[in-house]
């Protein structure tokens, strides 16, 4: 009788045929070397790509902190003084040069918020682009857009909050094509067995990029100006654009200096996954099972750690009451784990497949319990230790580290049930699947409306009203989310 959570493959007689559809008696090829391959190279170069990708998108939450007249931002806090003021006096003064606004919280909100607002718009375009144009323009132009806006912040920012708005939302249409570009890229790369690592080193790069952009940004924000947080990281955009250009192409088949054995080896592990049916099937999509329990777990995923990436500035500076320069580096450490973490998982999920012989559906089952339950779990505890500032931090850190699981689980399961070709160029399908995950998290993030424009903002609704112990409140939700994603993936 076939065990509900199956661990092992066929090779102990069971059949796995909702395990590894993709893979099922397809045989191995033998695997071409990794050191300069054409493929690894190509993880590299994404792997820079959403380090740029994140660090444009978050150096305004830490930017913002010093945009702000602070005079503005305690008249609407009523619980600023709950946490008593810790940072030692520093020798180096912080730069007072920068222009201030008087921008309130709600204002601030809608600053955040935007952002999403643009991004959510783009999925489904940018995955219908990426099927027609392939992924390599799409994800290099969006990139090179949101780096060219990134320039542009600080004179938007001095045209008015409407101008400011409107630019953040530009930045995040050209960042909603990213992900959808990048897994149309990886279908036609990424041999099943390497997938884990390919795609947990290529994403890895948007936690690098949050941990080098946060304190830098907090840096450059005391010992300079704030404006130059948006010069310096608009500038390094633009350079990996050329160089995403000039090195990367969308296939094997059109590199120009692949190697004839890595060749073969990528597109003989991937033509038992080919599909030919020329129509998107929509009826099935709809009603796969799977394909709702990654839209779930997505959602709740994303729910909790865009909260924590858009707002933990706020959270370090308003109720922990760490300076600009403090803020950045402190807020950046839980991300550090999550990177690294990434990684490790990555190389963890494909060792446990190829080696040990799990099945896929257990490896993903397994890290996404990992990274779900985890986090859950402390954020929640986060929310009981008040002004603790060592335990505040550690608490976020774990929790967050142990999202990096999720990578190796549900977040790169689009490609293990959808197959590598469906309509002319063998793209859309597993972009389809991929769009409909992201779009359902992000459009939920405006429900919980209550004073503020975006979900993440009620944390400092529940700070301003009741103190810093209701950020429970918050976390009790993003727990309850978690929780239910292990029932049915």
């Amino acid at each position: 009788m076939k065990s509900p959570v199956p661990c092992l493959s066929q090779r102990d007689g069971e059949e796995d045929s909702d395990n590894t559809p993709l893979l099922q008696d397809a045989p191995r090829a033998e695997a071409a070397p990794v050191c300069c391959s054409a493929r690894y190279n190509l993880a590299v170069l994404a792997f820079f790509g959403f380090f740029v990708l994140y660090a444009l998108r978050v150096n305004l939450s830490v930017a913002l902190v010093d945009m702000v007249d602070s005079n503005t931002t305690i008249a609407d806090n009523r619980t600023s003084k709950e946490c008593a003021e810790h940072s030692a006096a520093n020798k180096v003064l912080h730069n007072p040069i920068g222009k201030r606004y008087k921008w309130d919280a709600e204002t601030q909100g809608w600053i955040l918020g935007s952002f999403f607002y643009g991004y959510i718009v783009t999925q489904i375009p940018g995955g219908y682009v990426a099927s027609k144009v392939g992924g390599k323009l799409l994800l290099g132009f969006g990139i090179l857009g949101t780096a060219v806006f990134t320039l542009f912040t600080p004179i938007a920012a001095d045209f008015g909050v409407g101008a400011l708005i409107v630019l953040r939302a530009l930045e995040g249409l050209g960042e909603g094509v990213t992900f959808p570009a990048m897994h149309a890229m990886w279908s036609s790369w990424a041999p099943p067995l390497e997938r884990s690592k390919l795609l947990s080193i290529s994403y890895a790069g948007a936690q690098l990029g949050t941990v080098i952009s946060l304190p830098l940004s907090g840096i450059i924000c005391f010992y300079m100006n704030w404006t130059y947080v948006f010069y310096l990281f608009g500038i390094v955009g633009i350079i990996w654009f050329a160089l995403w250009i000039w090195l990367v192409s969308d296939s094997p088949e059109t590199h120009k200096s692949i190697s004839l054995s890595e060749k073969e080896y990528i597109l003989s592990s991937l033509k038992n996954q080919l599909s030919s049916q020329k129509s998107v099937p929509w009826i099935p999509i709809l009603k796969s099972l799977p394909l709702w329990a990654i839209v779930v777990a997505h959602f709740s995923y994303n729910w909790s750690f865009y909260t924590l990436l858009t707002l933990l500035p706020t959270y370090m500076k308003e109720i922990l009451r760490f300076n600009v320069q403090e803020n950045g580096i402190l807020s950046a450490v839980p991300y550090f784990g999550c990177w690294l973490c990434m990684i490790l998982s990555g190389q963890a999920a494909d060792y446990l497949r190829a080696k040990w012989n799990f099945s896929t559906l257990c490896v993903r089952r397994l890290f996404s319990l990992i990274g779900m339950i985890g986090p859950a779990v402390f954020l929640v505890a986060a929310g009981f230790i008040g002004c603790n500032y060592s335990l505040a931090v550690a608490f976020l850190s774990v929790s967050t580290t142990l999202g990096g699981f999720c990578s190796s689980g549900f977040s790169i399961n689009h490609l293990d049930i959808a197959p590598s070709t469906l309509l002319e160029n063998g793209k859309l399908f597993s972009v389809l699947l991929l769009l409909l995950t992201y779009s359902v998290p992000f459009s939920s993030r405006y429900l919980p409306k209550v004073k503020y424009k975006t979900g993440p903002l009620m944390i400092i609704m529940d700070t301003e009203t009741e103190g810093t112990n209701n950020l429970s409140l918050l976390k009790y939700f993003c727990l309850s989310c978690n929780l239910k994603v292990p029932l049915i993936i």
